[in-house]
């Protein structure tokens, strides 16, 4: 296969890793109304923890370098705080 088609198959699945942040934002912003109706902090460690373990274990399976992987979603979940900040009025406070 050339390089030019292996190239636009990434770019197929980058836009398709856009859509899902996307899609991933969108419902941190429904969290944060949850959140401020139950009084819950913005940050929340435990969750932190899931996650990144869970997708550290998820990387570990499909043999992809879990490390890179934690560091993705450490970013997404710092994305997600922020869009919460944003829609509980918080502004992007750390």
């Amino acid at each position: 296969m050339p390089i030019e088609a292996l190239r636009a198959e990434i770019n197929r699945i980058d836009l398709l890793i856009i859509d899902l942040i996307s899609d991933r934002q969108k419902i941190a912003g429904k969290i944060a109304q949850v959140k401020m109706n139950e009084g819950l902090p913005i940050h929340d460690n435990h969750r932190t923890q899931e996650v990144t373990g869970y997708a550290f274990n998820a990387a570990v399976e499909k043999n992809i370098n879990p490390v890179y992987i934690k560091k993705i979603f450490e970013i997404l979940i710092e994305m997600s705080e922020e869009r919460q900040r944003e829609c509980s009025g918080e502004g992007n406070l750390p």
